[in-house]
């Protein structure tokens, strides 16, 4: 076991040192103004390479992401009935549904599932 132990670590440690060592000695490239600016088939850009998101879509997007996973968390929930203490879940199932409930009454109340203004 201490063996390979060493050879894992010797190895690990060669790898990196050739890693180190190429990094240092390949050719690095000089950056100037037009390798950093956007290519457009030799056109002049006209504007800005990057579209404005809306912060809208994004907000609706991380909310349901958070009660996605909290959905997730929820699921297993029937699968352990038989084990559990009928109480023991029931009461973890009701503080799951009340988090998620309070979240989205949270959200409701400050607009963020509101499209228009």
């Amino acid at each position: 076991m201490i063996i390979l132990l060493l050879c894992t670590s010797l190895t690990l440690f060669i790898s990196t040192l050739v890693m180190i060592i190429a990094s240092l000695l390949a050719k690095k490239t000089i950056m100037d103004r037009e390798k950093n600016s956007p290519f457009e088939c030799g056109f002049d850009p006209k504007g800005s390479a990057r579209l404005p998101f809306s912060l809208r879509f994004f907000l609706i997007a991380v909310i349901f992401l958070i009660f996605d996973v909290e959905i997730t968390l929820l699921l297993p929930l029937a699968s352990i009935i038989s084990f559990s203490n009928l109480s023991t879940w029931s009461f973890t199932g009701a503080a799951f549904i009340i988090i998620l409930l309070l979240g989205l009454y949270h959200e409701w109340n400050q607009g963020a599932l509101e499209w228009a203004y």
